[in-house]
């Protein structure tokens, strides 16, 4: 189906850790415009469409939002290695930190976790298309 080559698509290559931008960023991530809700919602609304090269755009469009994901995750990662507890503190980052360390959540900038409610799939081409494009404006 396709190949991964090991390396991210795009380097990330972060040299200080920051906790208040990670708690902005984590919404690209499990927000309801993020990328985990763009990659699911192509690649579960791929199966209803009628032509075989929509079903392929969506499968290209769906996982190319998962690169996009590990992109994210390496951002987030990065920005909250090696964070001493006081900066944890000081930035804003100790809700999350209580719940989750530094490990990787997917959760709205809010602290809403990820849910399948950000996306929908109708089996309707046209629905699904429309709420496709409306995410995807939101989340560029």
């Amino acid at each position: 189906m396709w190949q991964y080559e090991k390396k991210l698509q795009y380097p990330v290559n972060i040299k200080n850790p920051n906790a208040k931008l990670a708690k902005a960023i984590i919404s690209q991530l499990g927000g309801p415009d993020g990328e985990l809700a763009a990659s699911l919602r192509y690649l579960n609304q791929r199966y209803v469409m009628p032509y075989g090269e929509v079903k392929g755009i969506l499968t290209d469009i769906g996982t190319e939002e998962l690169a996009h994901v590990e992109m994210i995750s390496a951002i987030l990662y990065q920005l909250t290695k090696d964070l001493t507890i006081d900066e944890i503190k000081a930035q804003g980052f100790d809700t999350y930190f209580v719940d989750h360390t530094t490990g990787l959540y997917p959760i709205a900038a809010s602290g809403a976790p990820f849910t399948a409610t950000y996306f929908q799939s109708k089996g309707d081409v046209i629905t699904d298309l429309n709420e496709d494009m409306a995410a995807d404006d939101a989340h560029t």
